[in-house]
């Protein structure tokens, strides 16, 4: 059976915990983020659970090596 291959851009935006769960980072982190409340910016950079069921499986399709 030949090996299946990663989606490098699913792998590049999704890591996965130690008990399994798949975490990503919040969406527009960049763009005018000096006009953003100190709140706003400190709260993009963590991580978030992926929750949606299909989601994770979609994700877990694209990205089949991403233990």
């Amino acid at each position: 059976m030949p090996k299946i291959k990663t989606h490098k851009a699913t792998a590049k935006r999704f890591r996965v915990t130690s008990t399994g769960k798949i975490m990503r980072l919040k969406g527009p982190r960049s763009h005018l983020r000096r006009n953003k409340a100190k709140r706003v910016r400190r709260l993009f950079d963590r991580n978030i659970e992926v929750e949606a069921k299909g989601a994770r499986e979609r994700i877990a399709r694209l990205a089949p090596y991403l233990k």
